[in-house]
């Protein structure tokens, strides 16, 4: 089904099943699958494709080269149909791929909301990512990781695979990420290593200092103290019941995950 308001490129290839939303545009040679739904306001500007049983959400702008919405890159993929949802008001530049899900692991691949992926990005099978978040160029996310809202990846940064990244973690240029990243922690080099708290990216989204400072101790306390990091952050959650942001990240270090977690230490050569 194509909206009458759609404008197609008589150059573009729509097979039939699809659903084309009111107001899409659709530039020349792109190809769009029999099970893909572009929602209204969608833009694909050339040269893209669009496969699978793939979601589009509202006002998402895709540039040219991209592929979204490809059979996983997984050695498990199998014929079954699995799907890729992807949000409102996403920018997806040139070259970027991204890659339905896998039966074994749920069958979704699902990216929320107002994110921007720079050129030649890659979301692999089964991850899972919220809402305004920023992959650089070249930034590689292995299959099954979790990113949370807020989080910028920089440049080239690969990620593990089933590993998780907090909200508004911020990874260095070419950084290795084996392990997971707390939320609002930074994370640099290969391999990578925990090197504090996202302060400016903290008081960018309108945390006072007071309450940043309180998250500060509360990073200290949990890896700098005499016990292990899942000790000492069970240890002090009771003094940090009115500080958000510090339960969210002992709360996160707490949760079970098929990674250990990144730290100051883990990760240093030497």
């Amino acid at each position: 089904m194509i909206a009458a308001t759609a404008k197609i490129h008589p150059l573009s290839v729509i097979e039939e099943g699809a659903v084309i939303g009111e107001n899409v545009v659709i530039g020349p040679f792109c190809h769009i699958g029999p099970k893909v739904n572009l929602a209204d306001d969608v833009v694909l500007i050339s040269h893209v494709a669009v496969l699978g049983r793939t979601t589009v959400g509202k006002g998402t702008k895709i540039f040219p080269s991209a592929v979204i919405g490809g059979d996983s890159q997984s050695v498990h993929h199998s014929a079954v149909d699995t799907v890729l949802t992807i949000g409102e008001n996403c920018t997806i530049r040139e070259g970027v791929t991204m890659n339905t899900g896998t039966v074994e692991h749920g069958g979704a691949t699902v990216v929320g909301n107002n994110n921007l992926f720079l050129a030649y990005a890659h979301v692999a099978h089964d991850c899972r990512l919220g809402n305004n978040i920023i992959l650089s160029n070249n930034v590689m996310l292995a299959g099954h990781v979790t990113v949370e809202d807020r989080a910028i990846l920089g440049g080239g940064s690969a990620v593990h695979q089933f590993a998780r990244i907090g909200r508004q973690a911020f990874i260095g240029g070419l950084s290795a990420v084996a392990y997971d990243v707390i939320p609002y922690g930074m994370l640099n080099g290969n391999p990578g290593v925990l090197s504090g708290l996202n302060v400016v990216g903290m008081a960018r989204a309108g945390i006072e200092k007071p309450v940043i400072h309180e998250v500060r101790r509360a990073y200290k306390q949990i890896f700098e103290g005499t016990g292990s990091v899942r000790v000492n952050a069970a240890a002090i959650r009771g003094d940090y019941l009115g500080c958000a942001p510090a339960l969210e990240i002992i709360d996160f270090i707490a949760a079970e995950s098929d990674r250990a977690l990144s730290s100051p230490s883990r990760g240093k050569k030497g």
